[in-house]
């Protein structure tokens, strides 16, 4: 039995996307990691089963899954790719998109750009979730080597930003899986590093909760742009430059956080049971 799946990416955050509406697909953990691997497997980031939406006005619901098999809540890269399938497939530029952490409005913003509404950002130490109570999110008392005082938050899933003078000096993939399994974070935890270029522009790199360093993270992109508005270091619309590309950010005055870029479909392919069955223990 064969399986049909598409790779898409975002900025090089590379996704696997099976549609699981009309062919069920429910993967074990040990499966999604074998899928994961770059040369046994597949190769992903995150991979995406599209499922018929659970609550009215949704046009799909996504299970998401990082590549060490963990579940995911939210993911700006893998909403937009989503969006561009949708579009094709429903003949229009808009649609709402379901997960775990909620609905997501996404539009076509531009030709090649597609835009997705994470609506409010949520800052509170419980939201974020932290272990223990902070006064202010804004700075949180966190420190490890060169990296200290993170602004925490919640974009559907949990992020910590540092800002830092030159983001190529840390050593992020040491620090960031210490940080990312720190106690402070029972839940985990996003980490990102910003260093300010200009009002309008912030450079990013992310080491991933489940994934590690990717080239890009949407929903860390827009994490940053709230950190970094919060601390009063930048506008509330910005270019974050990551190492797959820019992404624009713009925090706007109904406190909505909307996030846009382009995406990219890379090729189809078809999965054969057999490989599901040699893993299999």
């Amino acid at each position: 039995m064969l399986r049909s799946f598409l790779k898409m990416h975002g900025l090089g955050n590379d996704f696997v996307i099976f549609d699981g509406r009309q062919q069920p697909f429910k993967p074990a953990k040990e499966e999604l990691i074998a899928l994961a691997d770059r040369r046994r497997g597949i190769g992903y980031d995150q991979l995406i089963v599209m499922l018929k939406p659970k609550s009215p006005g949704a046009d799909v619901y996504l299970d998401m899954y990082n590549s060490d098999g963990s579940a995911q809540c939210a993911c700006g890269n893998v909403t937009r790719c989503i969006a561009r399938l949708l579009f094709s497939e429903l003949g229009r530029k808009q649609a709402v998109i379901e997960t775990v952490a909620g609905l997501l409005p996404v539009y076509e913003d531009a030709p090649g750009l597609i835009a997705v509404d994470f609506g409010p950002p949520r800052l509170g130490w419980k939201d974020i979730p932290l272990a223990k109570p902070v006064a202010d999110t804004l700075h949180v008392p966190l420190a490890l080597g060169p990296l200290d005082d993170p602004c925490c938050v919640n974009m559907g899933n949990p992020h910590a930003v540092f800002f830092v003078p030159d983001t190529a000096k840390i050593p992020l993939g040491e620090i960031g899986p210490k940080l990312e399994y720190d106690p402070l974070f029972p839940d985990r935890c996003n980490i990102e590093i910003a260093q300010i270029i200009a009002a309008d522009r912030i450079r990013m790199r992310v080491w991933e909760r489940g994934a590690g360093i990717t080239p890009a993270c949407g929903s860390g992109a827009c994490a940053t742009l709230v950190a970094a508005v919060r601390r009063g270091l930048s506008a509330r619309r910005a270019a974050i430059a990551m190492d797959g590309g820019d992404v624009f950010v713009e925090w706007r005055a109904d406190d909505h956080v909307i996030l846009t870029g382009p995406t990219a479909i890379v090729y189809r392919g078809e999965l054969d049971d057999e490989f599901l069955a040699a893993i299999a223990p």
